[in-house]
């Protein structure tokens, strides 16, 4: 079985760790609506629609 041929420091393997944890921002688009700010590819939770039709009624 094969070793490492050097040990890895704990610098280096935590800065390699410390990379896991970062998730990258959601694409916001707005709303064809209305205007609000939604991820893309969901429906939007002020006026209840998605891809221009109403899909859920919103009490206002």
């Amino acid at each position: 079985m094969i070793e490492p041929k050097r040990r890895t420091s704990k610098g280096r393997r935590d800065k390699r760790r410390a990379q896991t944890w970062k998730i990258a921002m959601p694409n916001l688009v707005s709303c064809t609506k209305c205007g609000e700010l939604v991820a893309s590819h969901h429906m939007c939770k002020a006026c209840g629609s998605y891809n221009r039709r109403e899909v859920l009624k919103v009490a206002e």
